[in-house]
């Protein structure tokens, strides 16, 4: 009973729902460290993962890639400096090319800066269903991309990347259970009707499996989006951590409305 209590303590500190106690085991791993902002150490399958819980009643997501000089911001020291203490935190939010531009849909501010792509390719991006990771006023979603263009949300930030890790409560098909590739990983999910953005980053190299299985067993996401691996990075104040990566193109962050 005493563990069942601290469990749900901690449940409470990250902002998940004392329902997901009834879900087993894996719950019952999730393990939370004292910090201040959004973010928390999460453990998940005996692997650490630093996991960013942001309220968008209370703040805003927002995505950021082109700097007032017109390049890309390009690192997420650079958009710190720019942001300054208004900045909660802030991570890489999907594929780019060598130009640091995003390979997929883009929307900034409402304005669409790179059109959707349906095209068929190699790599993680084309695994399809690819998604969509929007944000529109205080209210984010996460979508398959052929559901996206069906459902046309005209969204104030959008961003594109895949594959698609959880659909609908349900792991992505073509995901193994615990495949060969492992490598640092973010992705992001939503919770709460859209009130609630959930972004994570593994600590470790992980599979696809074990990273589609954080967001849908342990952090409760029906809808959940891979943005990246082995750049992966993250700026969080409240850890006193600011990652370095190669240069970036889109990032994702949560300000003070």
């Amino acid at each position: 009973m005493k563990r069942r209590l601290a469990v749900l303590v901690s449940c409470l500190a990250l902002g998940l729902a004392p329902s997901l106690l009834a879900g087993g085991p894996a719950y019952a791993q999730t393990q939370v460290a004292a910090a201040k902002g959004p973010c928390r150490a999460v453990e998940a399958e005996g692997q650490p993962y630093t996991v960013c819980t942001v309220d968008l009643t209370r703040e805003r997501v927002r995505l950021f890639w082109l700097g007032p000089d017109g390049l890309p911001y390009s690192s997420l020291s650079n958009l710190a400096g720019r942001q300054g203490p208004r900045l909660s935190f802030a991570m890489n939010a999907g594929m780019y090319d060598k130009g640091q531009a995003p390979v997929g849909l883009y929307v900034e501010e409402g304005r669409e800066m790179k059109g959707v792509s349906t095209a068929n390719g190699p790599g993680n991006f084309h695994l399809k269903p690819n998604g969509i990771f929007y944000v529109k006023g205080d209210r984010a979603g996460v979508l398959d991309t052929a559901r996206y263009l069906r459902t046309k949300p005209n969204p104030d930030f959008a961003t594109q990347s895949g594959p698609m890790l959880v659909i609908e409560g349900k792991i992505h098909p073509k995901i193994s259970e615990d495949g060969p590739s492992q490598k640092i990983r973010n992705g992001v999910g939503v919770r709460d009707g859209g009130k609630t953005a959930i972004f994570a980053i593994s600590e470790h190299p992980v599979t696809f499996g074990a990273f589609a299985r954080l967001f849908k067993d342990t952090l409760g996401c029906r809808n959940a989006l891979f943005l990246d691996g082995s750049v992966s990075s993250l700026y969080a104040p409240g850890l006193g951590r600011s990652d370095l990566s190669r240069p970036l193109g889109p990032l994702v962050g949560a300000v003070v409305r």
